[in-house]
């Protein structure tokens, strides 16, 4: 197993379109051919979210292709997969998004050392549009800080 410790997907837009206050690992339910399909490297958590059903939950919208090699066995590329977590993140994770209307987001999903898919997920609150400005100057300010500083070294 050469992808020990290896990113599958990440989901960029997350830190700009929200607030991340907690961050957890979670596995993933997967079966035979997502497994190998997300071996190949092929994986979108971009428009993805996870949501409470039941006491359980669910990761929705996740796109992993089908397996090239899975003929009639193959899966349904955007179906429901359980997250596994521990009962004590669960009850947080869900009381979070009940009681103070949070958004469960998927960052990251990736091989750990021992070569299992784990998904890093983030308790976000939802940023308004000014914060996106916001951060977007301040990105821009940082970046041409760092331009200016370059020119004033090479004098």
């Amino acid at each position: 197993m050469g992808q020990v410790g290896k990113l599958i997907a990440e989901n960029r837009r997350a830190r700009y379109d929200y607030f991340i206050e907690d961050v957890v690992e979670a596995g993933i339910m997967l079966t035979g051919t997502e497994v190998k399909s997300l071996r190949n490297g092929r994986a979108n958590i971009a428009e993805s979210y996870a949501a409470v059903e039941g006491d359980a939950i669910i990761l929705v919208n996740a796109d992993i292709p089908p397996y090239a090699g899975g003929n009639r066995f193959n899966h349904e590329p955007r179906r429901h997969r359980k997250l596994l977590l521990h009962r004590k993140e669960i009850g947080k994770l869900i009381g979070a998004v009940q009681r103070e209307g949070r958004t469960i987001i998927p960052l990251k999903l990736y091989w750990n050392e021992k070569g299992i898919a784990k998904l890093e997920i983030g308790l976000a609150k939802g940023k308004k549009t000014h914060d996106k400005r916001e951060a977007t100057a301040e990105r821009d300010w940082q970046r041409d800080k760092a331009r200016l500083m370059k020119g004033n070294r090479a004098e």
